[in-house]
């Protein structure tokens, strides 16, 4: 459904096979995986254990001396082995599924129009043409008032078309559209042949009726190379991200060295008697009488100079913090994706441990209840999340912490939950607020 919502206006009137569409949908859904399955985690724990509690069966395996901790163990075993295939999936599986999905999407948005003449203005969609419709009947096949211009760049002749009715079908084969004319006019105009005759020739030539057939070529899909799609980093794995980072370090500490000697070519010291030398032991600075003993408009001469290498070095600067900027935003990127290869198997272990104590807490299983407060938690966690991921891209925040944040604040609220689970807390009993504040409103009156 996210799929649908966000590109379905990018997809509809393309004339696309089913197949397509359905593969476009496989690969968001693989996409989708990171949001979905920590989610799926935590709503499938509170439902269980909610009804596991609800139908008494919590208090069954309580009184026959099995704690909620070892209760919950083989769902851990279940989690954990959960876990590690969603770490296995984030690093093989998903950056293929990213590549397929992106670099499918991409020639899909790409695609003309199926819908081939609109009415009321000129189509381009066949290569060579410029075609308007007026005015098409209902069944969408019966045209009107019809205009064709047909360039031909090998013979640099123009043909214009003009017809009252027309039909449009497609053949058999559905490679080409054919449009079945009545009652028209057709101008040819035709170039000399040679440089000694380069007069003009209008050819003018009026029919009952005839055919135009066009290619559909132009309207098929046409798959660009994957390869350009992947220096993304939602398709690189762990090794790739690893050696993509460490790249782009070279770069930036490359960057950093040539800027030092570019600017260090540009400096010169004109030194004020009394005045030490520059620090810089591997340039050498010039003598400081030489600028005393100037004349005037020497002096003024070698000030501007000066003043003209500096801003040449400042406007040389600037461009290269720019892009050493770009680097380090890309590094972060990088870093961050590798970081999220892991948070998704520690997503999955942190919103079991608030789920399952928290099933066992409110004690209410299906889908009333437990959706409210699963979609309220996972809300937390994903806000925290995005908001992580975004001081990383902008270089504010480490990636390792960025990614990790939201895992390092959710899960002492499991642990939290887990230990009130297991001392039977009745944290979520409503009666008990009610009491508590009765008495305290109650308290105040009296006082």
């Amino acid at each position: 459904m996210l799929f649908l919502f966000k590109y379905i206006d990018d997809l509809i009137g393309k004339g696309f096979e089913w197949y397509i569409i359905v593969e476009l949908m496989l690969y968001a859904s693989a996409t989708n995986v990171q949001m979905a399955l920590p989610l799926s985690v935590l709503l499938s724990s509170i439902m269980t254990y909610g009804s596991l509690g609800e139908n008494y069966e919590l208090v069954a395996i309580k009184a026959a001396g099995i704690s909620l901790r070892r209760a919950m163990y083989p769902m851990m075993v279940v989690i954990t082995i959960l876990s590690v295939s969603a770490f296995i999936f984030s690093d093989y599986m998903l950056p293929k599924a990213n590549l397929k999905y992106y670099s499918l999407l991409y020639d899909a948005r790409q695609q003309k129009s199926a819908n081939f003449l609109p009415e009321g203005v000129f189509s381009n969609s066949f290569t060579g043409y410029s075609i308007r419709v007026k005015r098409k009947d209902a069944d969408g096949q019966t045209l009107h008032d019809i205009m064709i211009y047909a360039k031909n760049l090998e013979d640099n002749n123009t043909d214009v078309l003009i017809a009252k009715e027309g039909k449009m079908y497609r053949t058999p084969n559905g490679q080409f559209i054919v449009l079945k004319l009545k009652d028209g006019v057709k101008y040819s105009e035709t170039h000399g042949e040679s440089n000694y005759n380069n007069r003009e020739r209008l050819t003018r030539y009026r029919f009952k009726e005839t055919e135009q057939k066009f290619s559909l070529d132009g309207l098929k899909i046409h798959r660009t190379d994957e390869n350009e799609f992947k220096s993304a980093y939602q398709m690189m794995d762990l090794k790739q991200l690893a050696d993509n980072a460490a790249k782009t370090r070279r770069q930036v500490d490359s960057g950093t060295d040539m800027s030092y000697k570019q600017a260090k070519s540009y400096m010169r010291y004109f030194l004020i008697p009394g005045h030490k030398a520059g620090t810089a032991k591997d340039i050498a600075p010039s003598k400081g009488d030489e600028y005393a003993k100037a004349e005037p408009h020497m002096k003024i001469s070698i000030l501007a100079n000066a003043s003209s290498e500096a801003r040449s070095i400042q406007d040389n600067l600037k461009n290269r913090v720019v892009l050493q900027k770009d680097l380090e935003q890309n590094i972060q990127k990088a870093r961050l994706e590798y970081q999220k290869k892991f948070t998704l198997s520690a997503a999955c272990i942190a919103l079991f441990l608030i789920g399952a104590p928290l099933g066992a807490i409110i004690r209410k299983g299906g889908l009333g209840l437990p959706v409210v407060v699963s979609v309220i938690f996972f809300l937390f966690y994903y806000i925290i999340t995005t908001i992580g991921e975004k001081y990383v891209k902008d270089g504010d925040l480490s990636p390792v912490i960025g990614s990790w944040v939201s895992i390092v604040i959710i899960t002492p609220i499991g642990i939290f939950l887990s230990y009130k689970a297991a001392t039977d807390s009745v944290i979520f009993d409503m009666e008990m607020y009610k009491r508590f504040f009765n008495k305290l409103f109650k308290r105040r009156a009296e006082a």
